[in-house]
């Protein structure tokens, strides 16, 4: 067995097939490596603004304050600050409408907050369904590319009158590669996608307590001519 079984050389020798396989799995993994980092750094900044503005909430600042300094940073702002200010913007509505009621001005403000919530969490997890496709997918398009190398390998070897291990051997690994690059493209996609599904229910989670807790401050202000303190 003389044969260069180098991994280069298992490439370059294979059928176009196999190759075209390999191709776009190379490509689908960089993607997959690109998603996983920027969903990285953006579930950071998320968890870190967040943070920063529940400090905030509870450090005694008046919710008049607190909404200026949301509205003026409206682009900036975190998903927790961008709730406060869609509650707090439709509360005030209600009130300078003249509304007393205290369940149609907590209702109104919880559905603004619900909605706001329901954005912030699709834009949290763009890029997680794509994940799960390339951990579920790629495997198989590896197996494809592997099928079709070992089907190729041995329709080449039809014509011989003596096969061995060393005439066999070449084209099954050239055919296995495909199957290796879909794993290696499969693995970090799935395991990054548990990781972010996991930090994305925290994240959710946060945010709906802080929704509980802001209704129940929106609550005992609502005897007040306007809600200036908590």
């Amino acid at each position: 067995m003389n044969q260069d079984l180098s991994i280069l050389q298992l490439v370059l020798n294979a059928s176009w097939v196999v190759q075209a396989v390999m191709l776009l799995l190379v490509g689908v993994s960089i993607t997959s490596w690109a998603a996983i980092f920027r969903k990285l750094f953006a579930l950071k900044r998320v968890k870190s603004l967040n943070d920063d503005f529940e400090k905030e909430f509870w450090s005694g600042t008046s919710l008049n304050d607190l909404f200026a300094a949301a509205a003026k940073n409206a682009r900036t702002a975190g998903p927790m600050e961008r709730i406060f200010a869609s509650g707090m913007r439709e509360y005030q509505k209600l009130r300078e409408r003249r509304i007393q009621d205290a369940g149609t001005l907590m209702d109104g403000a919880r559905r603004a907050m619900r909605a706001s919530f329901q954005r912030e969490l699709d834009t949290v997890e763009i890029n997680l369904s794509f994940l799960a496709s390339v951990g579920s997918v790629s495997p198989y398009v590896g197996l494809f590319g592997t099928v079709w190398g070992i089907m190729h390998a041995f329709t080449g070897l039809a014509s011989l009158q003596q096969v061995t291990l060393a005439t066999v051997a070449p084209g099954i690994a050239e055919a296995l590669v495909a199957t290796a690059i879909g794993l290696f493209a499969a693995i970090p996609a799935v395991v990054a996608y548990n990781r972010f599904a996991r930090d994305i229910d925290r994240v959710a989670i946060q945010l709906e307590s802080f929704i509980e807790e802001f209704s129940n401050i929106l609550q005992r202000n609502l005897g007040a001519q306007s809600p200036s303190g908590h």
